[in-house]
């Protein structure tokens, strides 16, 4: 249509036809769109520990029979901590506390202490690992196996990937407040494990004090020697080197004994392949021959002149 006919249209019909032509002439252009990442950057979560997939909108069970078990179960646990204190320090009469030199802490002699600990992998994150957790044959022991592979996840944003790890549960008091373990009696830390050959990474967590210091781990190597035997290893805890995130920090200080809360073993020696780790039990004990406070170097913030 010409531009003398157009004049002559009524306004509207006008723009209309002016329009018109402007779609027919100009090309297609689709709208600018951000592109989507391909896995969403959320909160460091620690291997095993649970997602937290709740939505805010999900509905509770607000049952009479749960709220009642509930009840029963946490004012009994409250009788039995109100008791052992008058026995004396965590349940044992105080001679025999402070005599003590060994102890064991954790033991698997039934499936009912497999519960106690959850088994973890970068399959959480898109990687090929994967852990498996199982009672020995002879019922006695932690039987840990699966397959490691190094080969990071195609998401375009994780760049090493390669992990397998056991770590125990947080135990809980009446009311579940969190319940530690005193090792403060003892200064090294007692296994009994048979392995691979492979070298393992054990970390102990304490409770912090600050928001900045819940990724804080101590750790320290454990070398299996592989075959059919075990081997009773013992590391001091003056050895324990502490990290955040998997990264040395450069101010360390020692292990604080006096509120352990959990103890894992890490595989992640960059080598695909099967991988078996058998635990009798983890236990604690008190070497008097061992006086080092403290393996590493200290600074100081304010160092005397």
């Amino acid at each position: 249509m010409s531009l003398p006919k157009l004049t002559r249209l009524p306004s509207a019909r006008l723009l209309s036809s002016i329009q018109h032509h402007q779609l027919l002439l100009l090309p297609s252009i689709t709208p600018p769109t951000a592109p989507r990442r391909a896995v969403s950057q959320g909160e460091y979560r620690r291997p095993g520990q649970p997602r937290d997939d709740k939505f805010p909108g999900q509905p509770i069970n607000f049952g009479f029979s749960k709220g009642f078990e509930g009840i029963k179960k946490h004012f009994t646990l409250l009788k039995k901590e109100f008791f052992d204190r008058w026995v004396g320090p965590q349940g044992k009469p105080l001679l025999e506390h402070m005599l003590e030199q060994n102890r064991v802490i954790w033991e698997f002699r039934g499936p009912e202490s497999l519960d106690q600990w959850t088994v973890s992998s970068d399959h959480e994150i898109g990687g090929q690992s994967e852990a498996y957790l199982k009672l020995g044959k002879n019922m006695n022991t932690c039987f840990l196996y699966g397959t490691l592979s190094a080969t990071p996840p195609r998401d375009g944003e994780t760049r090493y990937s390669g992990y397998c790890t056991m770590r125990s549960k947080q135990s809980l008091a009446s009311f579940d407040r969190k319940k530690h373990n005193d090792l403060s009696s003892f200064n090294t830390l007692h296994l009994r494990v048979r392995g691979d050959g492979r070298p393992w990474m054990i970390n102990i967590a304490t409770e912090t004090y600050f928001s900045h210091q819940k990724d804080d781990i101590y750790n320290y190597f454990l070398y299996t020697r592989g075959g059919p035997y075990w081997q009773d290893v013992k590391i001091p805890f003056s050895k324990f080197f502490l990290t955040n995130r998997g990264r040395i920090q450069d101010d360390q200080h020692p292990l604080w004994l006096d509120k352990v809360n959990t103890i894992g073993f890490t595989l992640g020696d960059k080598a695909d392949g099967p991988f078996q780790l058998e635990i009798d039990f983890v236990g604690v004990c008190k070497d008097y021959a061992h006086t080092e406070e403290f393996a590493y170097e200290m600074y100081k913030r304010n160092p005397e002149i």
